[in-house]
């Protein structure tokens, strides 16, 4: 090859000759010979624009840049070099010089084509879409048979939110050059933005039989067929994008996706994990794999996903939102109710985030800020079934059950397969005594989901709730369904009753609350009287007591690795074994108090007065403890009578606190009470006890003192309905709101009732007379 001779003819010969070389692609030797012309004549105009232009198309712009200005400085005049500059400077983001370029070109020569192109090029880029728009039409009539020109027309009309006309654009594209495989690509990329998945697929298919190794093609073809619910064949696409393109981040966070839909899980978060590695700040992909992860209960790993996309976007409503889920399933629900908070602030119209908020500040107990929340959602979604139904739910928590009735029927108005509704429904309609409607409406429940544990469930404690124990006994066992996997033992030795119990080893677990366990241990007496060896696990608290009361019967802590057994049963489940009905209930286990009477005895000091005890509030995270509990200065009325009143509950609640110490009628024990076995010494000393429903009540009823219940109006299915006594307990009276919340009601009765038995010379005047039958 020549180079570093002077003459013009052969130098204009060689850039010719490099020309040909850059338009058949031969770029390496194209740029031989334009550097071999600037050897020659360092100032040679055209080998200096089309160099600048080659180098540019190269990845070297800065240095394309350079010369196409070395050009412009030998020819300003030329018009050609302005235009090749504003494409160069586009190339590199640099829009406002670009155009600056661009217009001294347009100027110099008004009907150029390639910079009008140039020119709309740069101003998309700085969003000036209708000037790009104009220069673009302008082109199209300098050149109307440009595809480029009619494809990045489609683009921008695209951006401008006009798709019928962008399409005019591409099919005109692909019209003229139908071997333009970027056109057939862009076309559709369109065609699945707008919701034409079927079409999309043809024109990518086309782009891709033309070039069968473009990348966005297969990337894009992907898309289409996720669009097109065809998951399989889009893994295949995005597969075959990223093997001609393995760093393509985006096809692997979308063939995640579709290998979620596969049900892949594993093979999924593997593959947000490379697209992540590749793109580290890809916020969307992190959200994605947040959500696998916690699909499969992998809650910390997902927390640190969300972590990352709020870090990354902090703008981001969804991902507080989102984060503020997962939160709420780890248990951590003040900062699950920051980030929703964080998400409203950000959006406050989100209808999502103010229900999140509303089922965090429930799990807060927090009702009357819950409902808030759960009625802001409503009025900015009021098709939000879901809402509707937790405000229902919210609404019985807060003692407003008919409120809630029609919260529940809006739910299932909106969605009438909505089995939990029903099955809520059916609760609140237990709740107002309705037992026939409760009946019918967990029966839709379970006709529509038969594996709904609570529907089951609640259907047995309103059976129970009527008497009909029976089929209320075969029906709670439903409940084992969703039992914690720490209470699954073994199911082939599960003891429902049958066989010859003499020499077996019965092991027995109490399950749900304490005041169950002391109800239903009154059965193991007659496992021991059949010969069983019985070993019983117990809640913590109660197995001192328990153990002293039940001689020959080993006594252990739930939590504790069980024996070696034959067979198991739960303690709530002995009443089916039995087949127990209200007219042959055991009486209740006896307890022993120990030892422990005389020190009680001694901090309680002489007798003056009969002697009552008090307890009127249980444990506040018990679901009904509103419903059930009675703040403190509603005892009033009683504190005035002549006994000597003595609490027996070892905690005063925050809330209780003023106005217990301003009474100054309550004798408090306080810590002295550390387990049931110190409560049972206090009782025992006690001529009556007054006690809200607790497993105080229990206790009392089992150590035979005379104990009057309080009860809400929707009473707790074992005290079954409108009885002023227990079959459970026979020395137990019952005192019943009238109205839903009404203890003012019931706080009367108690205290007339006290009075008729002022000093107590008889205990019996402080039992319950049990009820006839006609």
């Amino acid at each position: 090859m020549m180079s570093g001779t002077a003459d013009p003819p052969v130098l204009q010969g060689l850039c010719e000759q490099g020309l040909a070389l850059h338009r058949a692609g031969r770029l390496d030797e194209a740029s031989q010979c334009y550097k071999a012309v600037l050897s020659g004549d360092p100032q040679h105009f055209d080998a200096l624009r089309l160099l600048g232009m080659l180098q540019t198309q190269t990845g070297r712009a800065d240095e394309g840049v350079a010369l196409i200005k070395r050009a412009i400085r030998v020819n300003p005049e030329a018009p050609t070099a302005h235009a090749s500059l504003g494409a160069a400077l586009s190339g590199l983001n640099r829009p406002t010089e670009a155009l600056a370029s661009l217009d001294a070109a347009i100027a110099l020569k008004p009907d150029f084509f390639e910079a009008r192109f140039h020119r709309a090029v740069a101003l998309r880029i700085v969003g000036r879409l209708a000037d790009a728009l104009a220069d673009l039409d302008a082109a199209a009539t300098l050149n109307a048979g440009s595809p480029e020109a009619h494809d990045l027309r489609a683009i921008v009309l695209q951006e401008m939110g006009r798709p019928e006309a962008a399409l005019e654009s591409y099919d005109a594209a692909v019209a003229l050059r139908p071997a333009y495989a970027e056109g057939w690509n862009n076309r559709g990329t369109m065609l699945n933005d707008i919701g034409r998945p079927e079409a999309a697929l043809a024109s990518l298919d086309r782009a891709i039989a033309l070039k069968p190794d473009f990348v966005d093609a297969h990337y894009n073809r992907g898309v289409a067929l996720d669009r097109l619910k065809r998951p399989g064949d889009a893994l295949a696409s995005y597969d075959a994008a990223i093997a001609l393109a393995p760093r393509h981040a985006r096809a692997y966070h979308n063939r995640a996706t579709a290998l979620v839909v596969l049900g892949r899980p594993q093979a999924a978060l593997a593959s947000y994990d490379r697209a992540i590695a590749l793109q580290p700040e890809y916020a969307e992909a992190f959200a994605n794999r947040g959500q696998v992860l916690r699909d499969l209960k992998r809650h910390g790993e997902a927390l640190e996903s969300y972590h990352a996309v709020v870090a990354l976007r902090p703008a981001d409503c969804e991902a507080w939102n989102n984060r503020g889920i997962l939160l709420g399933d780890l248990g951590r629900h003040e900062e699950a109710l920051a980030s929703l908070d964080r998400a409203i602030a950000l959006r406050p119209d989100f209808a999502d985030a103010h229900y999140n908020r509303g089922m965090a500040l429930v799990r807060l107990n927090r009702p009357e800020d819950a409902l808030a929340s759960l009625n802001a959602a409503i009025a900015l979604a009021p098709g939000h079934a879901g809402a509707h139904h937790n405000r229902g739910s919210t609404l019985g928590t807060l003692g407003r059950p008919q409120e809630a009735l029609a919260s529940y029927d809006r739910a299932i108005a909106l969605k009438p397969d909505y089995a939990e509704a029903f099955a809520n429904r059916g609760l609140m309609l237990r709740n107002l005594k309705q037992t026939g409607d409760a009946l019918a409406s967990y029966e839709v429940a379970i006709a529509l989901d038969p594996g709904n544990v609570d529907a089951h469930v609640g259907r047995s404690f309103v059976f129970l709730l009527n008497g009909q124990f029976e089929i209320g006994w075969r029906e709670h066992e439903r409940r084992k369904a969703g039992w914690d996997p720490a209470l699954k033992l073994d199911p082939e030795r599960d003891w429902s009753g049958e066989g010859d119990l003499a020499g077996k080893r019965l092991f027995l677990h109490g399950e749900q609350g304490l005041g169950d366990s002391l109800q239903f241990v009154r059965y193991v007496p007659l496992l021991t009287d059949r010969g069983a060896q019985i070993t019983l696990s117990v809640q913590a608290p109660l197995a001192g007591l328990l153990g002293k009361s039940l001689p020959g019967v080993g006594v252990m802590a739930e939590g504790e690795a069980p024996p070696d057994f034959d067979w198991h049963c739960s303690l709530m489940s002995l009443p089916l074994a039995f087949e127990t009905t209200l007219a042959t209930i055991p009486p209740p286990l006896r307890l022993q108090p120990d030892a422990r009477r005389a020190k009680f005895a001694g901090l309680l000091g002489p007798r003056a007065r009969p002697r009552v005890g008090l307890a009127w509030s249980g444990n506040p995270a018990h679901t009904n403890d509103r419903n059930r509990s009675i703040a403190f200065d509603r005892l009033a009325p009683l504190l005035g009578e002549d006994v000597e009143w003595i609490a027996l509950q070892n905690q005063i609640r925050p809330r209780d606190s003023e106005a217990f110490a301003a009474s100054g009628r309550v004798t408090f024990l306080g810590d002295a009470l550390n387990d049931f076995a110190d409560t049972a010494a206090v009782v025992d000393q006690m001529d009556l006890v007054i006690t809200v429903d607790t497993s105080l009540a229990h206790l009392a009823g089992s150590l035979g003192k005379p104990t009057w219940i309080l009860l809400s109006f929707a009473p707790d299915w074992r005290w079954l309905l409108d009885r002023a006594d227990s079959p459970w307990y026979p020395t137990a009276r019952l005192f019943r709101q009238p109205a839903v919340g009404d203890w003012d009601s019931v706080i009367a009765d108690v205290q007339t009732t006290l009075r008729s038995t002022a000093g107590f010379p008889d205990l019996e005047r402080a039992r319950c007379v049990p009820e006839t039958t006609g």
